[in-house]
């Protein structure tokens, strides 16, 4: 009895610091278009996935019955006594990844400010999660078959560490500076075929300014990636480095291809900077931390909410929702840590007394 009390005291503790989260990544990201605003405030509808996550119930279904067991014990930590019915729980679920995405960036910048996270160098990487059901194979989609039990919205994707996976994937950027936390600081989901030059592009913009590294595989080699991580929109050097080995380029008619715009000239001669850069001592200090960030990352995340073998829902919103609040809550939890004296992710022991 007193262990179960403990530990519902915990989760109360955990929902109220992302109350305030919730409440400003709500007001960062308020609802557009037409219709009034719903009585239940997405914050509110957040705090309820985040601690279904954290007690990784794994459907709608299972989330939605825990939570209206509790409802005096989220009562108590959110202040607040609606509750949602389980049709609305349901639909502002597929929605509520806006509010999960804008969270994770400002409790980003929150652990930055705390001293829980170093964004001097940062790692950015993608990985796969299968999805729930059989997959859909090209043949059968072209003849427009679909397998029953199939996630429609799920598609394929190749990775050298997971092979080819059909299902979904999500992208982390991590800080990587020495002796500091590996810390998530911006995250999205997307289907497992999305393209890392489109996900991470948007990403950049939303770099913390103390950054100066930031390091990738060659999934990410794009000249477009690497120009707007070292310089702005005015052309000026951000004073950040891009670190990314090169894929290469098709050489077939190596002559005719010496005859470029200046735009060509100077994209390629930037390009060949990085790579030197990429190649000096420092360049492969940096670039080898990759290995000990945001690539046991992945799977400490995964292991830690069971997405190792398969996502929990279907869907791509779904599964948004669930994969970002997922990494809302990682960050809580490591702030958590944090807090008590530990300055380190080994959150585990944390979840599992929950």
């Amino acid at each position: 009895m007193g262990t179960r009390a403990k530990s519902g005291a915990c989760l109360v503790r955990l929902a109220k610091e992302a109350v305030p989260l919730l409440r400003e990544a709500e007001r960062r990201s308020p609802r557009t278009g037409p219709g009034a605003k719903p009585d239940i405030p997405d914050w509110l509808i957040g705090v309820l996935i985040m601690v279904a996550i954290i007690k990784r119930k794994k459907s709608k279904s299972a989330q939605f019955r825990f939570l209206k067991e509790n409802r005096q014990l989220i009562a108590t930590a959110t202040g607040s006594h609606q509750f949602p019915s389980r049709s609305t729980f349901f639909r502002r679920y597929r929605r509520a990844h806006q509010l999960f995405r804008a969270g994770i960036r400002l409790q980003g910048e929150l652990a930055i400010a705390e001293g829980v996270a170093d964004p001097r160098d940062l790692a950015v990487d993608k990985s796969l999660m299968a999805a729930l059901g059989p997959p859909w194979h090209q043949q059968d989609r072209k003849a427009g078959k679909v397998p029953r039990g199939v996630d429609c919205d799920s598609t394929w994707g190749y990775s050298e560490h997971d092979g080819w996976v059909h299902g979904y994937s999500y992208e982390v950027v991590v800080s990587a500076t020495p002796r500091s936390t590996v810390f998530p600081l911006l995250a999205s989901v997307d289907s497992a075929s999305a393209a890392e030059v489109r996900t991470f592009a948007d990403k950049v913009v939303e770099l913390p300014p103390e950054t100066r590294t930031v390091s990738a595989d060659s999934g990410y080699d794009a000249n477009i990636l690497g120009e707007r991580v070292e310089y702005n929109d005015h052309g000026r050097r951000t004073g950040r480095h891009f670190l990314c080995p090169q894929n290469p380029r098709n050489t077939a008619n190596r002559r005719l291809k010496r005859c470029t715009t200046p735009s060509q000239a100077h994209s390629r001669f930037l390009r060949n900077a990085r790579n030197k850069f990429l190649k000096s001592p420092r360049g492969r200090r940096v670039y080898a931390r990759r290995k000990k960030t945001v690539e046991p990352f992945n799977q400490w995340f995964k292991s830690l909410f069971e997405l190792d073998t398969h996502v929990w829902h279907r869907g791509v919103n779904n599964n948004r929702t669930q994969i970002l609040g997922a990494v809302f809550a990682y960050q809580l939890l490591v702030r958590h840590n944090f807090h008590i004296g530990r300055n380190n992710g080994r959150v585990r022991w944390i979840i599992d007394a929950l």
